[in-house]
């Protein structure tokens, strides 16, 4: 039974093999991606059902006891993120339907896509840092591929940007391996959690959590180390950038939460002083970049840049509430992010672009996309009941009673700029008159030509919508579930007894 770990990751190498195959035969391979897809998402809500009943679930492969071997291991914090990778896979997947074009497909688009969703499951369920670096690596060449598919000058320019500054990021990873290495002789983060401890100079291990603190801040797009995103985001077709949208920010942010919640804590004064303080100024850079842009995918970029820092200010703060409000922030924030971006790939596909200033009219012409728009919009803006305001709500009011005052203070104002930037997306895109000239769609999403049918285009928006709305009207069963991913995080000997059980 404890092989249901490994099928999330199974899974989706398998449906990228078959879709490879296929290349040829572009209907099977759609049916395969979609039935794949589906296949997936039923293992991963598995897999939490496992975790919510019976607690941490854990696998050593080869049947070599752990530290020694490949360790998997899920949690309620990685198998909620693991569902959640579930379900944008879905609808990523059935999106990609109505957008992707043939020659992508033919170019390997479905087995990328899988390949990507597999390496991040790979790094949610991973026990040890050596395998999490090559789940970065297996992340970063699917999406390098993603990302510059279709050979355009912008999606290349924006695709090497992206390349470069995450194999610095992997460069400082695999160095902060190597010096972690060297001071405790094992990587199992299980095993580093007391190994740490014994490491006589404490302030050479400060040091390599500030270069582990680099790497994955890279990665998570945090201040002020996030200026590849909003370079890189907007480029590619709208499902690819959804997928990244939705997943790949927020690997790097589990990577934090893991690390400094389970073996970077022997100074938490210091090491989770820097992340308060970073997570203020991520969360006001990233939403007043906002006001800079015209452009739909632009401010949804920035804007994942904002929303990180919420997450990383739960961190920061390192109190059971924080750690479920950032739990359950990270959960909202990819289902959410994901849906807009899919979003403005229909309003584009309806309105002939992504550029305000060339849209208007939507609330008029296309009322169900703007209902849709309107509950997504204010969701990632945290209004009442949806379940953004529960997010930040528990976030808030964790730093209001660690006495955090200033760090709650940013959290609130920058959730009226975000009400203001959606406000302004809302005006232009759906309020204001369509333009007297119509802008000529791209070909890339006319959908009719390839005798998609709008099924494929809304149906996982309404999925997101409603789950969305789900965890807003019905929020105990999901804070419940993020309140038990925060007792594991605040108690770290429990995963240290779930993992190690046969070890050392």
């Amino acid at each position: 039974m404890n092989w249901l770990v490994v099928l999330p990751v199974i899974v989706p190498f398998a449906v990228a093999a078959v879709t490879l195959c296929l290349r040829n035969h572009l209907r099977l391979q759609g049916r395969a991606a979609i039935s794949g897809a589906l296949v997936h998402f039923l293992v991963c809500m598995l897999l939490l059902a496992r975790v919510a009943k019976t607690g941490i679930v854990t696998v050593q492969i080869g049947s070599w006891p752990a530290p020694f071997g490949i360790t998997l291991a899920a949690d309620h914090f990685s198998a909620i993120l693991v569902a959640v990778t579930g379900i944008l896979g879905l609808s990523v997947t059935a999106y990609s339907r109505a957008e992707i074009r043939a020659g992508m497909l033919a170019a390997g688009y479905q087995p990328l896509l899988h390949i990507l969703l597999g390496g991040v499951c790979g790094a949610f369920l991973t026990g040890d840092l050596f395998n999490l670096y090559v789940w970065f690596e297996v992340m970063l060449m699917a999406s390098f591929g993603l990302l510059v598919m279709g050979g355009e000058k912008q999606q290349l320019d924006g695709g090497v940007k992206y390349v470069m500054i995450n194999l610095f990021a992997t460069l400082l990873f695999i160095s902060g391996i190597g010096l972690l290495y060297g001071m405790t002789g094992t990587l199992n983060m299980a095993d580093l959690h007391s190994a740490v401890m014994q490491v006589e100079h404490k302030g050479l291990l400060t040091a390599v959590a500030a270069v582990f603190m680099t790497a994955f801040g890279i990665k998570a797009g945090i201040f002020p180390l996030f200026f590849w995103l909003p370079v890189s985001y907007h480029t590619p077709p709208v499902a690819v950038s959804t997928i990244m949208a939705g997943l790949l920010t927020k690997v790097g942010v589990y990577a934090l939460i893991r690390m400094f919640t389970l073996v970077f804590i022997f100074d938490i004064t210091y090491t989770h002083g820097i992340l308060l303080a970073v997570g203020v100024l991520t969360m006001i850079v990233g939403v007043l970049g906002t006001a800079a842009f015209y452009e739909f995918r632009r401010i949804l970029s920035f804007h994942i840049i904002s929303q990180v820092g919420y997450m990383v200010l739960g961190l920061a703060l390192f109190t059971p509430l924080a750690l479920t409000g950032a739990v359950f922030f990270l959960a909202h924030n990819m289902i959410v992010k994901a849906n807009l971006f899919l979003i403005s790939g229909v309003c584009r596909q309806k309105a002939g672009s992504f550029e305000l200033g060339r849209l208007g009219g939507l609330y008029k012409n296309h009322g169900f996309i703007t209902i849709l728009f309107f509950i997504s919009a204010f969701s990632l803006a945290g209004f009442p009941p949806l379940s953004g305001f529960w997010a930040k709500f528990l976030v808030i009011r964790a730093g209001l009673e660690a006495k955090a005052y200033v760090a709650a203070a940013a959290a609130i104002v920058v959730g009226l700029l975000t009400t203001y930037s959606m406000t302004k997306i809302w005006a232009e895109a759906f309020w204001k008159p369509a333009p007297a000239a119509e802008p000529e769609p791209e070909p890339e999403i006319d959908a009719q030509e390839r005798g998609q049918s709008d099924f494929w285009l809304y149906a996982p928006i309404v999925l997101l919508v409603m789950l969305t709305m789900a965890m807003g009207l019905l929020p105990g069963p999901f804070v419940d579930l993020a309140g038990s991913a925060a007792h594991e995080l605040m108690n770290p000997g429990i995963y240290v007894d779930a993992v190690l059980g046969g070890g050392r």
